[in-house]
């Protein structure tokens, strides 16, 4: 599944997608939740309705075009082109802090994203297409060719590095993103943690791993004990929240902290797990912030103090949450139990000290999901709106019941789903472990 067409031959730039076993279900789940999200956002977007679905259809193109990019100038564009409509997303559709939360989603991007085109540039100059004897974007080429000495990859895994831990985001990188889900709309939410987030850690899959293996060896302490101290800290801060929304954004801290010491495990487990958590998160949290969506269009408040008794009045939109709940905290049966299971058992087997810590992070998200739960859904209604709540519709309901189905197939039966990311995970493993990476064109399929 490769296009190659002509694009700026001047400059050797191509028009050059791919899918591989490792960008397959990302570019799957970009599609799905654009679509989830847009039905979702049918009875809450009443002003702009049309600027709003150009820019949420411009954001889904820039995604796909980062996954499915094997160049790397088409690589930045989308990387760039996606913060145009996120930006306005947030900024028109957006909360009452809503320009605060966008400048500073904008600004660590930007960042990140200088550091990043310095790192392409230099690649470029020392990336060279044998036919035409030209520099090149071409990303098979700059990976096969990228025998850089141990301090040019230090530098360049610091240029690429630091702009996917911000988009991941990896503590203490992360503060802008409490901000902006909270301030984003509620399918703004649901993309920005189900799609977005994972730009980074593909960035890390792709990019990283391959290009500069002895520098990401020399990383991966560094990257293991900020992945541990996020999935720690991302749980004891979301038990503290008095935003659901908040809450679940505190909780993808931690969640992304767990896919983050999945890759740096670099090992089979590890990467699997990885893989397969960031496809899981996106189902999980898309449908948190979707549940949080739909008590919030009936009482616009998402404080939690607010609410209690819910579970009285809105029978069936307090079993959804419940199901949900346990999908993230990784109940056996729901998708989040394979992913988290396979990334502990690849921390396990690179450091048992690491492996012991991560555990604790699912004992945390128990705790805070639960609490949340109860305080909302039991106990005596606090206030009287809360008795004159109706219960979720079906049309709300649809988007979330595909997601709670796709949770719990995952839980049952991952292998479809393994069976496609594994050969390309191995392949990769395989070079990375041999320092041989002349050939990435054998991770694509032939």
């Amino acid at each position: 599944m490769v296009e190659k067409l002509h694009w700026i031959p001047s400059i050797g730039a191509e028009w050059h997608l791919g899918v591989d076993g490792i960008s397959l279900f990302l570019l799957v789940l970009t599609t799905l939740l654009t679509v989830l999200c847009l039905l979702a956002s049918w009875h809450t977007i009443h002003e702009r309705v049309q600027e709003y679905h150009f820019f949420f259809l411009l954001l889904e193109a820039g995604m796909i075009g980062v996954f499915a990019a094997l160049d790397l100038f088409v690589f930045y564009v989308m990387w760039e082109v996606m913060l145009v409509p996120m930006f306005f997303l947030i900024g028109v559709w957006g909360g009452q802090r809503r320009l605060y939360a966008t400048i500073k989603f904008f600004l660590f991007t930007m960042a990140g994203s200088v550091l990043m085109l310095a790192g392409i540039l230099y690649m470029y100059f020392h990336t060279v297409d044998p036919e035409t004897g030209r520099n090149t974007f071409n990303l098979l080429l700059a990976t096969s060719q990228s025998n850089y000495a141990i301090d040019v990859q230090r530098w360049l895994f610091l240029a690429f590095g630091l702009a996917f831990a911000i988009k991941v985001p990896l503590f203490p990188l992360h503060t802008w993103l409490p901000d902006a889900h909270t301030e984003a709309p509620t399918a703004g939410s649901v993309i920005l943690a189900g799609v977005l987030l994972k730009m980074g850690t593909y960035g890390f899959l792709r990019f990283c791993l391959p290009m500069f293996p002895q520098a990401t060896l020399e990383f991966v302490p560094w990257i293991s004990w900020l992945s541990l101290i996020g999935i720690t800290y991302g749980a004891l801060v979301a038990m503290v929240q008095k935003d659901m929304k908040k809450l679940v954004a505190y909780s993808s801290v931690a969640h992304l902290g767990f896919v983050m010491l999945g890759t740096f495990a670099l090992n089979q487990q590890g990467l699997t797990g990885s893989l397969l958590q960031q496809i899981n998160h996106g189902i999980s949290t898309g449908a948190l912030f979707l549940l949080v969506g739909v008590v919030y269009e009936r009482r616009h408040t998402r404080i939690i103090a607010d609410y209690g008794g819910v579970a009285k009045v809105m029978p069936v939109y307090a079993a959804l949450f419940m199901i949900v709940a346990l999908s993230s905290i990784g109940l056996p049966i729901t998708n989040g139990f394979v992913g988290e299971f396979l990334i502990l058992m690849g921390a396990f087997a690179s450091n048992k000290l690491y492996g012991v810590i991560a555990t604790s992070g699912v004992i945390l998200a128990a705790v805070y999901l639960l609490w949340m739960y109860q305080r909302v859904f039991y106990g005596q209604i606090v206030h009287e709106e809360n008795s004159k709540l109706r219960d979720i519709t079906l049309f709300e309901a649809a988007p979330i019941l595909v997601l709670i189905v796709l949770a719990i197939w995952i839980g049952v039966y991952p292998d479809p789903i393994l069976a496609r990311m594994e050969p390309s995970l191995q392949l990769l493993l395989e070079k990375f472990q041999q320092g041989e990476f002349s050939q990435l064109q054998g991770v694509l399929p032939r």
